[in-house]
């Protein structure tokens, strides 16, 4: 593997900052992305492979299956490996992953061209805000809707709704806010996490500030009105750890 690609640890906030910039999916988050969402999210590594897991229970031949925001296409993967798992079951399927970033596709696309296994994948560099999705069996929206404006997040899943076929999901991955009390028991059990995963008090306060005006939050309350208002006819979490949970919103 080239160095252009190969995996970095993450040590972008290591050193003393003047002046914290707003955090962004640009080449240097991408090159170290594996380790910083790995000593970041807790249960990301379940969440990805049971997003494989679910794709393989819901996806319909000649369906098209989605990860939007795919990053370094993690969640593109593990459908692509379930998918194969099933066979003629789930002929005629494709995978697209969409994300907005180029230096996330162009190494998402490498992981995908090195892949052994041969369901058809698209990786493309598109704003999944105006992407026309259509005839989804099948769509993850793993850590990303949390990024995206409030006032668009709506918009946005009545879109995905409307491109669901009958009986299709959505996984929809999200960090969440909570009442004062529990607040507070949350942040420090991340804030645990990331210490037990070797980031420093610097590492952490940086990319705290780096990342509070652009990662927004909501409640679990708050996700399931907005899904089922969006279109999906039951919603069911199906993972938690400490402050990131998993969703399944069913059309």
């Amino acid at each position: 593997m080239s160095d252009t690609f190969d995996q970095h640890a993450d040590n972008i906030y290591q050193t003393a900052l003047d002046k914290v910039p707003g955090f962004t999916f640009d080449n240097a988050v991408a090159r170290v992305f594996p380790d910083m969402i790995k000593r970041s999210v807790p249960g990301y590594a379940e969440t990805v492979a049971m997003s494989g897991i679910i794709a393989g229970r819901y996806a319909t031949p000649g369906s098209h299956l989605y990860d939007l925001g795919c990053s370094l296409g993690a969640v593109t993967l593990a459908m692509r490996h379930a998918l194969q798992a099933r066979g003629d079951e789930l002929s005629g399927c494709r995978i697209i992953g969409i994300d907005n970033s180029q230096s996330m596709i162009e190494r998402a696309g490498h992981y995908v061209a090195l892949d052994e296994a041969t369901v058809p994948v698209d990786m493309l560099c598109a704003d999944i805000l105006q992407y026309p999705l259509q005839n989804a069996s099948v769509t993850s929206l793993n850590f990303v809707l949390q990024f995206i404006a409030p006032e668009q997040r709506l918009a946005l899943l009545q879109a995905i709704a409307a491109a669901t076929l009958p009986g299709g999901v959505l996984i929809l991955s999200e960090k969440l806010c909570f009442s004062a009390e529990e607040q507070l028991v949350q942040d420090k059990l991340h804030l645990d996490f990331k210490r037990a995963n070797g980031y420093s008090e610097l590492e952490i306060a940086q990319k705290r500030s780096a990342i509070e005006n652009v990662l927004i939050p909501e409640t679990e309350q708050t996700h399931i009105e907005r899904l089922k208002a969006a279109g999906f006819s039951q919603v069911v979490r199906w993972y938690q750890c400490f402050n990131f949970a998993s969703f399944l919103a069913i059309k």
